[in-house]
């Protein structure tokens, strides 16, 4: 899994290497990067990544070295290896123990060389250099990725309901499980993310801290409740922060209330299907939901995308069936990315988005632990009870909210992205310092596949360096696109508590390039704002497959003390998102972990002043620059020789210490240039202008990033 990883947080490197504190700089001028030696100045062109293994990448870069006593500048390529901090919610890296294993300056004696290498290799480890991960995902080739994928992850349709009025879907975990609040005669529906109460014959479900819906049946008509009884209305759970996002917005009726308790996904609008025709196609899109719906005139067929997964039917009352992504109509990959319909590009395959998608999930998060501060208390409801993972000879603990797996005569366990060891069940614990292989084995069909995605990557008598990858927290590539969730249904534990298990289906869940998996409660302009327990699932990531605590945490510990995620029905909670956050930052791991990388204390490259960054260096460590004209010159003992004759002239004048030869400013377009390379060149040429067009994509790919910061992008129709 380790090797699968290599090539993709590449994607990191090839995208480029920013420093600390220049991130939101890279928007115009992030390379090249200068360095102050006493010898002079180093200056380091973008790096060009080559592998990753685990959490150790390698890459190459250009360089040219400005000793304080030589007229011009000497350039060289440099081959170094790190081990890579990351911050995937920052959606940056830091190289960590950097180690120059190679250097190659043609046009020096070997003398001189070896000067420069020693001092590389004396200033190189004092860097502090932190990764823009965008700058590297449009740099590889999906066909080159080794990518983790699993025939096994379910596209099985859930339900499909389409409401043509405003709605909310109120989701239950199986038929209710109802237990009586201390003290009251209250009993409470406690699998469930919602505050749902019985008082005698009537079910009261809250909307926000003043308003409350109310039924005769579970699953019959629900309507706004006049009055409520005082002991209903005194457990109406508080946000911990007022939820106003949308308080400029014109409230519309109260949504209608629509109860499930199997996997279901709800699709309304504000009355019938309205369609508006996507520019160059045959699709058009339903304007009136907040959901992904298409009708292709062609075909007649209604398309919708779930949780990264297409269906299409008839009508949009069904049937649904699955759709592969490469079955899709061709109108679908033709879709414009700045169109309203452009955020579902992700789940084509074949576009930008969704090559970029499956390469960011790839992309661990990071993060060193120290042995000494990590503890874990594993909870049980009752004695341990292990059940068998099919297609394994392991098994794992049923009853419990923590991911317990037994195999041979030792346990693991996995709290917040960070194993843990023990020879019993019961522990004592400890930090692991690896993991059994066979572990990596476990199929999606359990409840346990997301541990699968927790890596140990080196240890040392004081520090454990860990990391997990997107599919930790709910995000797996199939085929060549990326889907939420495995797809199926994992019983729940109910005994004297309910422990849940990771979900799919039922929290409007669409993916942003950016921010990664939104989620909502379905399209609807009512007034309310529906409060989802923290606790009742998932603990403090009701999304995510970690602090699930069940029904003693989330109900003693989240609704007792109000923590609460908020989302005001009608809105997409587009600043509510999951997948992109740093898991290690939360409070349980910045007990354990080792904050923030010591690269970020050592001093930093800044910003090469006027110089372009348009100098590179092909696979045999000779360097080239791209002209004006779009040609490639190479780097000799002679000066710039190659593209045009212009540039060859002036390239060949000998530069002086007061006119230091600057690489010329690079051309913006992202075509491949016609090289002046020709004969046994070409395939450097091809090398040169495919790093090139990465190089620029990811450049702005990083200003889009730095742009939307601050910005939710989970909406669109408003």
């Amino acid at each position: 899994m380790e090797h699968r990883l290599s090539l993709v947080v590449l994607v990191l490197l090839v995208f480029g290497v920013g420093t600390a504190g220049y991130c939101e700089d890279e928007v115009d001028n992030p390379w090249p990067r200068e360095i102050q030696t006493k010898k002079g100045t180093v200056v380091i062109y973008q790096p060009q990544a080559e592998s990753l293994e685990g959490n150790i990448v390698t890459a190459r870069s250009a360089l040219a070295v400005e000793l304080n006593d030589a007229e011009a500048p000497i350039f060289g390529v440099v081959w170094f290896k790190s081990r890579l901090d990351t911050d995937r919610e920052e959606r940056t890296a830091t190289l960590v123990d950097i180690t120059v294993t190679q250097t190659r300056f043609q046009e020096q004696d070997e003398a001189m060389a070896d000067q420069l290498k020693a001092l590389l290799e004396s200033e190189i480890p004092k860097w502090g250099l932190t990764i823009s991960m965008d700058r590297l995902l449009a740099s590889l080739e999906l066909r080159d990725q080794q990518i983790r994928t699993s025939n096994q992850i379910s596209t099985d349709a859930p339900v499909i309901l389409f409401e043509p009025d405003p709605a909310v879907l109120i989701l239950i975990d199986g038929e209710p499980r109802l237990k009586q609040e201390e003290g009251s005669k209250l009993m409470r529906v406690i699998n469930t993310p919602f505050t749902i109460l019985l008082d005698s014959q009537t079910y009261y479900l809250n909307a926000d801290a003043k308003t409350w819906y109310s039924a005769a049946d579970l699953k019959g008509s629900w309507t706004v409740a006049t009055t409520v009884p005082k002991e209903v209305a005194a457990l109406a759970p508080q946000p911990e922060e007022s939820d106003d996002e949308d308080s400029d917005e014109e409230p519309g009726p109260p949504p209608k209330i629509i109860v499930a308790t199997e996997p279901t996904e709800l699709i309304s609008s504000t009355g019938a299907a309205e369609y508006t025709p996507i520019s160059g196609t045959e699709l058009l899109y339903m304007s009136n939901t907040d959901s992904d719906v298409f009708l292709h005139l062609s075909n007649q067929q209604h398309y919708v995308l779930l949780a990264g997964r297409w269906y299409s039917a008839s009508s949009m009352d069904g049937p649904w069936s699955y759709v592969a992504g490469e079955e899709l109509p061709d109108d679908f990959a033709a879709i414009p990315e700045d169109s309203q319909m452009g955020t579902v590009l992700y789940a084509v395959p074949g576009t930008d988005l969704a090559n970029e998608a499956v390469l960011d999930a790839q992309i661990p998060q990071t993060a060193t632990i120290e042995r000494d501060k990590a503890s874990l208390d594993v909870e049980y409801d009752g004695k341990p009870e292990f059940e068998a993972i099919e297609e394994t000879t392991m098994s794992y603990a049923k009853n419990s909210p923590t991911p317990v797996i037994q195999t041979g005569t030792s346990y693991y366990a996995v709290d917040d992205a960070v194993w843990f060891v023990s020879s019993n069940a019961t522990g004592p614990w400890v930090v692991a310092t690896s993991v059994p292989d066979i572990i990596y084995t476990i199929p999606p069909t359990s409840p346990m596949y997301n541990v699968t995605y927790v890596r140990i990557y080196d240890y040392t008598p004081d520090v454990v360096y860990v990391g997990y990858s997107p599919g930790y927290t709910g995000t797996y590539v199939y085929n060549t696109t990326v889907v939420y969730g495995t797809g199926y249904y994992y019983p729940y534990w109910y005994g004297s508590y309910y422990y849940p298990r990771p979900a799919t289906w039922g929290f409007h869940v669409r993916y942003n390039p950016y921010t990664g998996w939104n989620f909502g409660l379905s399209y609807s302009s009512g007034p309310f704002t529906f409060y989802i327990g923290r606790g009742s699932w998932y603990g403090g990531g009701f999304w995510g497959p970690s602090h699930y605590r069940g029904y003693r945490h989330g109900y003693r510990h989240g609704y007792r003390h109000g923590a609460r995620a908020g989302y005001r029905a009608g809105y997409r909670a587009g600043q509510r998102h999951s997948g992109k956050q740093n898991m290690y930052n939360n409070h349980r791991n910045k007990a354990r972990s080792t904050q923030k990388s010591q690269a970020r204390n050592k001093a930093t490259a800044a910003p090469g002043t006027g110089r372009a960054n348009n100098v590179y260096s092909d696979r045999d460590g000779n360097v080239h620059r791209r002209n004006d004209q779009g040609g490639w010159e190479q780097k000799t003992k002679n000066g710039w020789e190659g593209g045009s004759q212009r540039n060859q002239t002036q390239a060949a004048q000998r530069p002086t210490s007061q006119t230091r030869t600057q690489p010329t400013k690079p051309t913006t377009t992202r075509q491949p240039a016609q090289s002046s390379y020709g004969g046994s060149n070409r395939s450097t040429s091809q090398q040169l202008n495919h790093s090139y067009n990465n190089r620029q994509h990811g450049s702005q790919r990083t200003g889009n990033y730095n742009r939307s910061r601050g910005a939710s992008r989970g909406g669109r129709r408003r």
